[in-house]
């Protein structure tokens, strides 16, 4: 009953050992196998050949359509009726009240503003002369054969 935590600590576990047993060594060897060893050829495989389509595919019927018959309109009387200009209502003007005097307002007085003190001229920079351009660190080449480390353990010629 008191121990149902310790399930949970086994994937962390399991991955720390996992991670500590792998090293580069392997990656190097099995890049190092891909490159140098001669891989089988591929067979040629024999090219499918599709049947040729029949050029003698039967027609459908053309499909027709009866004639619809034509719409009967009655004719359109000689003299239309005019239409009546509709009257708009005329309407009356608002009176509206007198605007009551309003005394103007004063022009109000502010102090007058404070000198600010005249700031004091600053010197000249420095002309800085031109920095030289930086430079790009090289990169080292790697060389073209990287020495395989063996993965077997070395055989001794002495017997025990």
């Amino acid at each position: 009953m008191g121990h149902h935590h310790e399930p949970s600590i086994l994937l962390p576990l399991l991955l720390m050992i996992t991670l500590s047993l792998m090293s580069g060594k392997e990656v190097v060897a099995s890049r190092h196998l891909l490159e140098t060893a001669v891989l089988p050829a591929m067979p040629e495989l024999p090219k499918v050949e599709l049947p040729s389509l029949p050029t003698g595919l039967p027609t459908l019927p053309k499909l027709e359509l009866p004639p619809l018959p034509k719409a009967e309109l009655p004719p359109l009387p000689d003299h239309l009726p005019t239409l009546q200009q509709p009257e708009l209502p005329t309407l009356p003007k608002p009176e509206l009240s007198a605007v009551p005097h309003v005394p103007a307002l004063e022009k109000p007085e502010l102090p007058p503003l404070p000198e600010v003190p005249k700031l004091p001229e600053l010197p000249a920079l420095p002309h800085l002369s031109e920095l030289p351009k930086p430079t790009l660190p090289t990169i080292p080449t790697l060389p073209k054969k990287i020495p395989f480390p063996s993965l077997s353990p070395p055989l001794s010629t002495t017997s025990p």
